[in-house]
């Protein structure tokens, strides 16, 4: 019962994540569920299975609050479904001891990737205006699909920043329509991992308490997204992604490194993830200081402007 609890909790925190970032959910659940030693096709068949009522609660939630570009979640969703059922079958004939580390070490290039990005620069605003065109979000659909079940996780890593950094599509707008479109992702590559593996090794009591925590959070994160810090989410959740995966492949059959060595390498990594945290705490109370100032001084310009009769 205590595991459940915990995996709701976890499940919750995931989605708040998620639903704030636009990425994560899978890639915290899935970090946890390698973490305590789960075969890496059912954990991240699990997760997909989770992501099911996650995905559509959130994508109901963010359609509420206006957050959702349906053409956009067209164009990405079905190219997307594609690379995960293709990606859950590919995962799905790699023995357990091949797939292990290689899973961790997608998700630790996912997490470096988030620790990174949202550290040095946040969440771009961009310039809006033109539509976002076929040609760019089928091939990222299809990439960032495959990378989200090989991974257990990805598609919103992958999917979020690109949509960000073409600066078509508001912020709010991108995190929604890739929570969204995830539905359609969840849905093949769960479809994808039962042609490959079946039910063997698919805890759905774990699932399901992955789901109820998802749930909960959803609509909360969908709020949250107007007002929660990314950068300094992103810092957090990135590095605690590093770090568990980094945990997963020194002690893998590749490196298999001594007691001392992982130690060595822990206090490496945490005092890292500290200075970003601080770093990006640092630059959000700077940000925010420059915008009450340019505010004051635009305030200051209209009292001084002329008023003419």
């Amino acid at each position: 019962m205590r595991s459940l609890v915990l995996l709701s909790l976890v499940g919750l925190g995931a989605q708040l994540v998620d639903g704030s970032l636009g990425m994560a959910y899978g890639v915290t659940s899935t970090t946890l569920l390698l973490a305590i030693g789960t075969n890496p096709a059912a954990a991240s068949a699990t997760v997909h299975l989770a992501e099911i009522g996650t995905t559509l609660v959130s994508g109901a939630a963010h359609w509420r609050f206006g957050n959702v570009d349906w053409k956009v979640v067209a164009k990405i969703g079905i190219p997307g479904a594609i690379g995960a059922f293709a990606g859950a079958t590919f995962l799905s004939s790699l023995s357990t001891e091949a797939a292990a580390p290689l899973m961790s070490l997608i998700l630790l290039a996912l997490g470096a990737y988030i620790l990174v990005r949202f550290t040095a620069a946040g969440i771009p605003q961009g310039n809006l205006g033109k539509p976002l065109r076929k040609r760019f979000l089928a091939p990222l659909g299809l990439v960032a699909g495959f990378v989200d079940s090989t991974g257990g996780g990805g598609w919103g890593p992958v999917g979020t920043p690109a949509i960000l950094a073409s600066g078509r599509l508001e912020p709010r707008k991108t995190i929604g329509s890739i929570d969204t479109s995830e539905f359609l992702v969840a849905i093949a590559a769960s479809l994808g991992f039962i042609v490959g593996i079946g039910s063997q090794g698919v805890n759905y009591t774990w699932a399901l308490a992955l789901l109820i925590g998802g749930m909960i959070a959803a609509p909360i994160a969908a709020w949250l997204v107007r007002h929660i810090p990314p950068r300094v989410l992103g810092s957090l959740v990135g590095g605690l992604i590093i770090i568990t995966n980094v945990r997963t492949l020194l002690k893998s059959d590749w490196i298999d490194a001594s007691g001392d060595v992982r130690s060595v390498v822990y206090l490496a990594l945490a005092a890292l993830w500290a200075a970003a945290v601080v770093y990006s705490f640092r630059q959000l109370r700077k940000e925010r200081e420059d915008e009450k100032r340019l505010a004051e001084e635009a305030e200051a310009a209209s009292d001084d402007a002329p008023v003419h009769p």
